[in-house]
Protein backbone atom coordinates (compact mmCIF):
# COMPACT_ATOMS: atom_id res chain seq x y z
CA UNK A 1 0.00 0.00 0.00
CA UNK A 2 1.38 3.37 -1.03
CA UNK A 3 0.80 6.37 1.22
CA UNK A 4 0.99 9.82 -0.40
CA UNK A 5 1.84 12.80 1.79
CA UNK A 6 0.84 16.14 0.28
CA UNK A 7 2.56 19.34 1.42
CA UNK A 8 1.62 22.75 0.07
CA UNK A 9 3.96 25.65 0.63
CA UNK A 10 4.81 29.23 -0.19
CA UNK A 11 8.02 30.90 1.01
CA UNK A 12 8.55 28.09 3.51
CA UNK A 13 12.34 27.81 3.38
CA UNK A 14 12.66 28.29 7.15
CA UNK A 15 10.48 25.31 8.10
CA UNK A 16 10.21 22.92 5.15
CA UNK A 17 13.45 21.05 5.91
CA UNK A 18 12.12 19.78 9.23
CA UNK A 19 8.90 18.69 7.56
CA UNK A 20 10.74 16.68 4.92
CA UNK A 21 13.21 15.23 7.43
CA UNK A 22 10.28 13.88 9.44
CA UNK A 23 8.92 12.17 6.31
CA UNK A 24 12.29 10.62 5.56
CA UNK A 25 12.46 9.34 9.13
CA UNK A 26 9.28 7.28 8.75
CA UNK A 27 9.76 3.53 9.21
CA UNK A 28 7.17 2.69 6.55
CA UNK A 29 8.96 2.42 3.20
CA UNK A 30 6.21 2.89 0.60
CA UNK A 31 5.73 6.64 1.01
CA UNK A 32 5.29 9.16 -1.81
CA UNK A 33 6.08 12.81 -1.07
CA UNK A 34 4.11 15.37 -3.09
CA UNK A 35 4.91 19.09 -2.83
CA UNK A 36 2.79 21.82 -4.40
CA UNK A 37 4.60 25.15 -4.15
CA UNK A 38 2.82 28.40 -4.92
CA UNK A 39 5.76 30.04 -6.70
CA UNK A 40 8.01 30.80 -3.72
CA UNK A 41 10.48 33.65 -3.96
CA UNK A 42 12.71 32.69 -1.03
CA UNK A 43 14.87 29.55 -0.80
CA UNK A 44 12.00 27.05 -0.74
CA UNK A 45 12.84 25.58 -4.13
CA UNK A 46 16.45 25.14 -3.09
CA UNK A 47 15.26 23.13 -0.09
CA UNK A 48 13.08 20.95 -2.30
CA UNK A 49 15.90 20.34 -4.76
CA UNK A 50 18.26 19.45 -1.91
CA UNK A 51 15.87 16.80 -0.56
CA UNK A 52 14.72 15.44 -3.93
CA UNK A 53 17.56 12.89 -4.38
CA UNK A 54 17.21 11.76 -0.75
CA UNK A 55 13.76 10.41 -1.55
CA UNK A 56 15.15 8.16 -4.34
CA UNK A 57 12.41 8.96 -6.85
CA UNK A 58 9.61 9.10 -4.28
CA UNK A 59 9.29 12.90 -4.31
CA UNK A 60 7.37 14.82 -6.95
CA UNK A 61 6.85 18.55 -6.91
CA UNK A 62 5.48 21.46 -8.86
CA UNK A 63 5.97 25.20 -8.39
CA UNK A 64 3.46 27.58 -9.92
CA UNK A 65 1.02 30.24 -8.81
CA UNK A 66 -2.25 28.88 -7.45
CA UNK A 67 -5.55 30.13 -6.08
CA UNK A 68 -4.68 29.68 -2.41
CA UNK A 69 -4.10 26.88 0.05
CA UNK A 70 -7.13 24.77 -0.85
CA UNK A 71 -6.52 25.08 -4.57
CA UNK A 72 -2.95 23.96 -3.89
CA UNK A 73 -4.16 21.01 -1.81
CA UNK A 74 -6.43 19.91 -4.65
CA UNK A 75 -3.52 20.13 -7.08
CA UNK A 76 -1.35 18.07 -4.75
CA UNK A 77 -4.03 15.41 -4.33
CA UNK A 78 -4.35 15.16 -8.12
CA UNK A 79 -0.59 14.64 -8.36
CA UNK A 80 -0.68 11.88 -5.73
CA UNK A 81 -0.61 8.26 -6.90
CA UNK A 82 -0.91 6.58 -3.51
CA UNK A 83 -3.76 4.42 -2.27
CA UNK A 84 -4.11 6.71 0.76
CA UNK A 85 -3.53 10.47 0.96
CA UNK A 86 -2.78 12.77 3.91
CA UNK A 87 -1.91 16.46 4.25
CA UNK A 88 1.22 17.61 6.11
CA UNK A 89 1.67 21.38 6.41
CA UNK A 90 5.02 22.92 5.52
CA UNK A 91 5.69 24.11 9.07
CA UNK A 92 4.58 20.87 10.76
CA UNK A 93 6.28 17.50 11.22
CA UNK A 94 5.53 13.94 12.29
CA UNK A 95 5.76 13.47 16.03
CA UNK A 96 7.37 10.03 15.75
CA UNK A 97 8.87 7.76 13.09
CA UNK A 98 6.11 5.13 13.18
CA UNK A 99 3.14 7.34 12.31
CA UNK A 100 2.75 6.24 8.68
CA UNK A 101 3.45 2.62 9.56
CA UNK A 102 0.59 2.71 12.06
CA UNK A 103 -1.72 4.35 9.53
CA UNK A 104 -0.90 1.80 6.83
CA UNK A 105 -1.41 -1.06 9.26
CA UNK A 106 -4.92 0.18 10.10
CA UNK A 107 -5.91 0.44 6.44
CA UNK A 108 -4.52 -3.00 5.60
CA UNK A 109 -6.33 -4.77 8.44
CA UNK A 110 -9.75 -3.16 8.20
CA UNK A 111 -12.27 -2.15 5.55
CA UNK A 112 -12.24 1.58 6.23
CA UNK A 113 -12.21 4.78 4.18
CA UNK A 114 -10.20 6.98 6.52
CA UNK A 115 -8.29 7.18 9.78
CA UNK A 116 -7.59 10.06 12.14
CA UNK A 117 -5.73 10.60 15.40
CA UNK A 118 -4.33 13.31 17.64
CA UNK A 119 -1.96 16.25 17.14
CA UNK A 120 -0.28 18.77 19.40
CA UNK A 121 0.80 22.39 19.07
CA UNK A 122 4.07 24.01 20.10
CA UNK A 123 5.23 27.62 20.15
CA UNK A 124 8.15 29.00 18.19
CA UNK A 125 11.35 28.36 20.14
CA UNK A 126 9.78 25.81 22.51
CA UNK A 127 9.35 22.61 20.48
CA UNK A 128 9.56 20.35 23.55
CA UNK A 129 6.70 22.03 25.43
CA UNK A 130 3.14 21.19 24.43
CA UNK A 131 1.09 24.38 24.16
CA UNK A 132 -2.13 22.58 23.25
CA UNK A 133 -3.06 18.93 22.73
CA UNK A 134 -5.84 18.25 20.21
CA UNK A 135 -7.36 14.81 20.71
CA UNK A 136 -9.85 13.44 18.18
CA UNK A 137 -10.90 10.63 20.54
CA UNK A 138 -14.36 11.99 21.33
CA UNK A 139 -15.24 12.88 17.74
CA UNK A 140 -18.56 11.68 16.39
CA UNK A 141 -20.18 12.92 13.15
CA UNK A 142 -23.05 14.39 15.21
CA UNK A 143 -20.67 16.94 16.74
CA UNK A 144 -19.85 18.48 13.37
CA UNK A 145 -22.87 20.78 13.70
CA UNK A 146 -21.08 22.26 16.73
CA UNK A 147 -17.80 22.72 14.87
CA UNK A 148 -16.03 19.65 16.24
CA UNK A 149 -14.00 17.70 13.69
CA UNK A 150 -11.08 15.26 13.66
CA UNK A 151 -7.69 16.96 13.66
CA UNK A 152 -7.24 17.71 9.98
CA UNK A 153 -3.44 17.06 9.87
CA UNK A 154 -4.15 13.58 11.23
CA UNK A 155 -6.78 12.76 8.58
CA UNK A 156 -5.73 10.12 6.03
CA UNK A 157 -8.24 8.99 3.44
CA UNK A 158 -8.26 6.61 0.51
CA UNK A 159 -7.55 8.37 -2.77
CA UNK A 160 -10.70 6.90 -4.29
CA UNK A 161 -12.76 8.88 -1.75
CA UNK A 162 -11.39 12.15 -3.13
CA UNK A 163 -11.91 10.88 -6.69
CA UNK A 164 -15.52 10.01 -5.94
CA UNK A 165 -16.65 12.83 -3.66
CA UNK A 166 -14.45 15.74 -4.73
CA UNK A 167 -11.71 17.84 -3.22
CA UNK A 168 -11.58 20.99 -1.13
CA UNK A 169 -13.87 23.90 -1.94
CA UNK A 170 -11.88 26.88 -3.17
CA UNK A 171 -14.54 29.48 -2.32
CA UNK A 172 -13.72 29.33 1.40
CA UNK A 173 -10.73 31.04 3.00
CA UNK A 174 -10.12 28.91 6.10
CA UNK A 175 -13.11 26.56 6.49
CA UNK A 176 -12.81 24.20 3.55
CA UNK A 177 -11.20 21.42 5.59
CA UNK A 178 -14.24 21.50 7.91
CA UNK A 179 -16.61 21.44 4.93
CA UNK A 180 -14.74 18.40 3.63
CA UNK A 181 -15.32 16.60 6.93
CA UNK A 182 -19.02 17.49 6.97
CA UNK A 183 -19.42 16.32 3.40
CA UNK A 184 -17.59 13.02 3.86
CA UNK A 185 -19.01 12.07 7.25
CA UNK A 186 -22.56 13.42 7.04
CA UNK A 187 -23.47 13.36 3.35
CA UNK A 188 -21.54 10.31 2.21
CA UNK A 189 -21.16 8.46 5.54
CA UNK A 190 -17.60 7.30 5.11
CA UNK A 191 -16.30 4.67 7.52
CA UNK A 192 -13.38 5.91 9.61
CA UNK A 193 -11.28 4.75 12.55
CA UNK A 194 -9.71 6.73 15.37
CA UNK A 195 -6.10 5.83 16.20
CA UNK A 196 -5.05 6.86 19.72
CA UNK A 197 -1.73 8.32 18.67
CA UNK A 198 -0.09 11.74 18.40
CA UNK A 199 0.45 12.08 14.64
CA UNK A 200 1.75 15.59 14.06
CA UNK A 201 3.53 18.44 15.84
CA UNK A 202 2.17 21.80 14.69
CA UNK A 203 3.46 25.33 15.12
CA UNK A 204 1.01 27.76 16.70
CA UNK A 205 -0.23 30.57 14.47
CA UNK A 206 -1.72 28.89 11.39
CA UNK A 207 -4.35 30.48 9.14
CA UNK A 208 -7.27 29.13 11.17
CA UNK A 209 -5.79 30.06 14.60
CA UNK A 210 -4.47 33.55 13.87
CA UNK A 211 -6.81 35.76 15.93
CA UNK A 212 -10.30 36.95 16.82
CA UNK A 213 -11.27 38.02 13.31
CA UNK A 214 -10.10 34.64 12.04
CA UNK A 215 -12.34 32.85 14.55
CA UNK A 216 -15.34 34.93 13.45
CA UNK A 217 -14.72 34.09 9.81
CA UNK A 218 -14.20 30.42 10.63
CA UNK A 219 -17.49 30.21 12.53
CA UNK A 220 -19.31 31.84 9.60
CA UNK A 221 -17.74 29.46 7.08
CA UNK A 222 -18.42 26.43 9.30
CA UNK A 223 -22.12 27.31 9.47
CA UNK A 224 -22.12 27.63 5.69
CA UNK A 225 -20.41 24.24 5.39
CA UNK A 226 -23.20 22.62 7.38
CA UNK A 227 -25.89 24.37 5.33
CA UNK A 228 -24.29 23.26 2.07
CA UNK A 229 -24.54 19.67 3.26
CA UNK A 230 -28.07 19.81 4.62
CA UNK A 231 -27.25 20.12 8.34
CA UNK A 232 -28.66 22.79 10.64
CA UNK A 233 -26.24 24.86 12.69
CA UNK A 234 -25.64 28.48 13.67
CA UNK A 235 -22.75 30.61 14.86
CA UNK A 236 -23.66 30.26 18.55
CA UNK A 237 -23.53 26.48 18.21
CA UNK A 238 -20.14 26.78 16.54
CA UNK A 239 -18.75 28.87 19.41
CA UNK A 240 -19.27 25.96 21.81
CA UNK A 241 -16.08 24.34 20.56
CA UNK A 242 -14.02 27.17 22.06
CA UNK A 243 -15.13 26.14 25.55
CA UNK A 244 -13.73 22.72 24.84
CA UNK A 245 -10.48 24.25 23.59
CA UNK A 246 -9.98 25.77 27.04
CA UNK A 247 -9.76 22.24 28.43
CA UNK A 248 -7.22 21.33 25.75
CA UNK A 249 -4.97 24.19 26.84
CA UNK A 250 -5.46 23.31 30.51
CA UNK A 251 -4.57 19.68 29.83
CA UNK A 252 -1.32 20.84 28.20
CA UNK A 253 -0.14 22.97 31.13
Amino acid sequence: MKISIVTVCYNSAATLSKTLESVLSQSYPNVEMVIKDGGSKDGTLDVIKHFEPLFNGRLKWKSEKDGGIYDAMNAGIKMATGDVVGILNSDDYFTSSDVIETIADSFSKQSIDAVYGDIHFVRQGSPQKIARYYSSKLFHPFWLRFGFMPAHPSFYVRKRVYDRYGGYRTDMKIGSDFEMMVRLFRRYHIKAKYIPMDFVTMLMGGASTAGFSSHLLLAKEDVRACKLNGIYSNQWMMYMKYLYKLFEFRFSL
